[in-house]
């Protein structure tokens, strides 16, 4: 924990130059250590203290790879400096970022350690098999922020226009990849359970109410980087105390009554409820246009919907991996018949994913 606050440190030093290349390396990087290290540990039977060491070697690289770039790459000096006036600033601004990071852990894993006492760690493991997906498919928004955070920051001083157009892009490019991610999985939600095993069938409906959240899930995303970006921290930490409490308060009543099934449908209400607090806020902040968004939506909506019942249709006699194929082949063309997006929207992502010249 303590290499991994530097490392995040230097990294998003290195965000506010808006490169994101050599973390991405580090991210890849990290946890090849990870399953190196941890198979290896496993294979010779070393115990639970070696296989956590995976970690700590995981972590070691990282500092000493975000240390050599922010003093050698980007010439920053890393030596003690005192500045009261700085510390008193960092402090009073970091205060609701980390109220918020603790909120947002226990959010995360305090309906695991309910389910265990409520139900039994039985319902904890099917539980797990659908939160691990969901909990997987965050790095897409979050590489995503990633890139976004700094720039919205730099809008909101500089260009409140270029904001607006940002913040809308953002709301309806997640939208493009969320519903059809969500619809996908509840269609073929049976298929993906058995690559686990056949033992995991209860898993099945956990995970398809878990994935009707997977939209408010990426939508939050961009909505809470919004408010951090734009001097409204505390704001978003109270929205995710809010959630926090009504996150409980539900589990506490359907955990014992559902099982596994009641925490699920605490996850949508959770997630939900933090997208309407933080869409609340935003038209205090920027004069955004949500019929925009709306229409990005129901074009989405619509050509997921189509891709959906082709997939429902299809799973039945061909590979699950072939259906995906043809399912996400069929929802790309829709979309772009009904124009959710167009050619410069494609050239515009390209353009990020190359590097220009000088």
């Amino acid at each position: 924990m303590i290499l991994d606050s530097f490392s995040t440190t230097f990294f998003s030093t290195i965000r506010g130059f808006h490169n994101l290349l050599f973390e991405s390396i580090s991210s890849i990087i990290f946890q090849v250590v990870v399953i190196t290290f941890g198979l290896t540990v496993l294979h010779f039977g070393l115990g639970l203290k070696w296989l956590m060491g995976a970690l700590v070697a995981a972590s070691v690289f990282n500092f000493i790879y975000s240390t050599i770039l922010v003093r050698f790459k980007w010439r920053i000096k890393i030596t003690p400096k005192i500045n009261k006036e700085l510390i008193r600033l960092i402090i009073k601004i970091a205060v609701p970022f980390g109220l918020f990071a603790i909120f947002q852990k226990l959010f995360l894993y305090l309906d695991t350690v309910l389910l265990s006492m409520l139900a039994g760690d039985r319902y904890v493991g099917l539980y797990q098999i659908a939160f691990k997906i969901i909990f997987a498919l965050q790095f897409l928004p979050l590489a995503f922020i990633a890139s976004l955070y700094p720039a919205f920051a730099s809008y909101w001083k500089e260009n409140r226009e270029q904001l607006v157009i940002t913040f809308e892009r953002a709301m309806n490019y997640l939208i493009i990849i969320s519903l059809p991610i969500s619809a996908g999985i509840i269609i073929l939600a049976d298929k993906i359970i058995l690559l686990f095993s056949e033992g995991y069938a209860d898993a099945v409906l956990p995970l398809q109410l878990i994935m009707v959240s997977l939209i408010f899930v990426f939508l939050n995303f961009p909505v809470g980087s919004l408010l951090n970006a734009c001097d409204k921290q505390r704001v978003n930490t109270i929205n995710m105390g809010i959630v926090l409490a009504i996150s409980v308060f539900l589990n506490l009543i359907l955990i014992p009554i559902y099982k596994t099934i009641g925490a699920s449908i605490t996850v949508i209400i959770a997630n939900l409820t933090m997208f309407i607090l933080g869409m609340y806020q935003v038209p205090k902040i920027i004069a955004y246009r949500p019929k925009k968004i709306i229409s990005t939506f129901l074009k989405v909506f619509i050509s997921s919907l189509i891709m959906a019942a082709v997939a429902a249709y299809l799973k039945s006699f061909i590979n699950i991996f072939i259906v995906i194929a043809i399912s996400g082949f069929i929802y790309f063309a829709l979309l772009f018949l009904l124009g959710g997006f167009k050619k410069a929207d494609i050239i515009s992502i390209w353009s990020s994913f190359i590097k220009k010249e000088a």
